[in-house]
């Protein structure tokens, strides 16, 4: 059965390495015949409580995204040992008003990379202690931190041959954690 996956990645640069690994992400043979569905969290503005008897539009579109997806798929960078505030600023609006989160049981699973080593292992962490908070089951094994080179990735935006193996094992599991959470399955 084809699944819906929201995609939300935790940078707005254009030419992001997160956005450019999400991409490669949803053309892996894991992947395939899944529908997958990029969040536009740079539309949203700042989280501010006050709105949440009267939502802004974007904040809207993204539980509406979310709310009819299988599952969330995060890719997202590091920024000062972190998650980025536009991701956190994401989760709030999605989360808001108190009970009517659109994270609440959705499966997820976090990704991200970083030129750095140790690539994006504490914003993952810092985005799982978030995640289990909202009531996500969280893709716990494998976990990628994936350092980004300029051979991650082929060309044509999909993974490269050294990365494919390892990337495409990550997504069967992200997608086998899915399927185990769809309803009426």
């Amino acid at each position: 059965m084809p699944l819906k996956i929201a995609v939300v990645v935790g940078s707005l640069r254009a030419e992001s390495f997160n956005r450019k690994l999400a991409g490669a992400l949803t053309r892996l043979p894991a992947a395939s015949g899944h529908r997958f569905s990029f969040a536009d969290i740079g539309a949203l503005p700042l989280y501010n409580q006050d709105d949440d008897s009267d939502q802004p539009a974007a904040a809207k579109a993204l539980k509406a995204l979310v709310s009819s997806s299988d599952g969330v798929l995060f890719v997202t960078p590091e920024y000062n040992r972190s998650m980025p505030g536009v991701l956190k600023n994401a989760i709030d609006h999605g989360s808001r008003p108190y009970g009517e989160s659109c994270w609440a049981g959705k499966p997820a699973g976090v990704i991200g990379t970083s030129p750095g080593k140790p690539a994006t292992s504490m914003a993952q962490q810092h985005l799982r202690n978030v995640l289990a908070y909202l009531d996500m089951p969280t893709l716990g094994q494998p976990e990628a931190f994936v350092q980004w080179s300029d051979d991650l990735l082929a060309e044509d935006g999909s993974a490269s041959q050294a990365s494919a193996e390892f990337l495409n094992g990550w997504m069967e599991a992200f997608v086998d954690l899915v399927e185990v959470h769809v309803p009426g399955d």
